[in-house]
């Protein structure tokens, strides 16, 4: 496992970490705590010591997982969790210093730790990001010892632009994958020249880089590639990056062609963040030990050639970026 600095909080962090929307459950599956126990103690084991989960995962039930696993290890585990998405209406008029407090104060009883390493705004709507007293409430929380840093989890570069202008900031999580290049192009220069943390989710674009859905997949109901393709339930952008599937499908035909040979989409989507040296993690979930045994693996492999980048590139310019570019 290789090791970057997550920005301004100095920590030292696998640069493969773990994604726990769906560790134990989530798209449509129950929870299942012994699978999320196995998966996460399997990810301690192989170096990954970061660790993203939300209070709205399974409703709880992944904090509670992530917080007894964490406290069963004897080395540093960073724990990233999230708050906001409670909030309903989800609009700017909901949200109050006073709900976020007590969202926090949650996440420490369902992890049952004594501080939170690193808490994030959990894309709260885009007026939020304006608003002193909110970013002021994390400065309190660091100052009482519940938190050790904050962070934001944005849907739009633009979001992420105007949390860094907050001292209490010390992280952005943004989605960003071959399908979805605008952050290298607008908010990594800006995140290193303010020692910002960049984290990546959604690295796959939901499960599309993996090379395994095709036009004939289908998903359960319960599923958001399912019912979020259009932005439904949420931001559209979280389900398959926001990409129409009728350009992803030749899309990932090209890129099959640009690596043949070289083994698993997957993990040369992977191998394609990692190549960005302002990204401090990507956050790829797993299901299942031999998923996170790809994930971690993605890390060791070769770097990506100047010409097999500029391809990735033009693939995004002729099929992706007309749909995806200017909406994020």
């Amino acid at each position: 496992m290789n090791y970057r600095t997550l920005g301004k909080t100095g920590w030292k962090i696998s640069e493969i970490g773990l994604g726990t929307w769906q560790v134990g459950g989530g798209w449509g599956s129950p929870f299942d705590p012994k699978v999320a126990e196995d998966i996460l103690h399997a990810a301690f084991d192989r170096g990954i010591n970061f660790i993203d989960t939300a209070d709205v995962y399974d409703a709880g039930l992944s904090e509670a997982a992530v917080g007894e696993a964490v406290r069963q290890r004897s080395e540093k585990i960073y724990v990233a969790t999230k708050c906001g998405r409670r909030i309903q209406p989800h609009i700017n008029e909901t949200y109050s210093v006073e709900k976020l407090r007590r969202h926090v104060e949650d996440s420490l009883r369902n992890t049952g730790l004594n501080r939170l390493d690193l808490i994030q705004l959990h894309c709260p709507p885009t007026s939020v990001y304006k608003r002193d007293e909110v970013f002021g409430l994390f400065e309190k929380l660091r100052a009482e010892g519940k938190i050790a840093a904050m962070g934001v989890s944005v849907e739009k570069v633009e979001e992420a632009k105007m949390a860094m202008e907050y001292d209490v900031v010390s992280t952005v999580q943004v989605i960003f994958n071959m399908f979805r290049q605008k952050p290298a192009e607008e908010l990594f220069r800006l995140a290193f020249a303010k020692n910002i943390g960049l984290i990546v989710r959604v690295p796959l674009a939901s499960g599309l880089l993996s090379g395994k859905i095709t036009p004939e997949t289908t998903f359960s109901k319960d599923d958001h590639r399912h019912f979020n393709r259009d932005g439904k339930a949420f931001d559209k952008g979280e389900t398959f990056s926001g990409v129409p599937l009728e350009k992803a499908f030749p899309a990932i035909e090209e890129l099959r062609s640009v690596f043949e040979g070289e083994g698993a989409l997957a993990a040369i989507a992977l191998r394609w963040i990692l190549m960005y040296d302002e990204v401090s993690v990507v956050i790829p979930g797993a299901s299942k030990s031999s998923q996170l045994e790809s994930n971690v693996n993605a890390g060791q492999l070769p770097p990506l050639t100047n010409e097999q980048m500029l391809a990735v590139k033009t693939i995004y310019d002729k099929y992706i970026r007309e749909e995806v570019h200017q909406f994020w």
